[in-house]
């Protein structure tokens, strides 16, 4: 586990960005994306909708995946 955060390209309503995530998050966002049988570019497009503008897409990301295992959890 190194920690770094890897930067990784998504495309959001058919524009390309770049999300810089760990990359254990990587790994749980796509088991997420599957789990829902979603792309993983629809999830984050998703996500991109739902956060506020002071969040930055990484950071919701980030959320997103945290919220989504301590509600399974529950």
């Amino acid at each position: 586990m190194s920690g770094r955060p890897v930067k990784r390209s998504l495309t959001l309503r058919g524009h390309r960005t770049s999300v810089s995530l760990e990359e254990e998050f990587w790994q749980a966002f796509r088991e997420i994306a599957a789990a829902k049988s979603k792309p993983i570019n629809a999830l984050a497009a998703e996500i991109d909708v739902e956060r506020g503008m002071e969040t930055g897409l990484a950071s919701a990301i980030r959320l997103y995946v945290l919220r989504h295992y301590r509600d399974r959890d529950r």
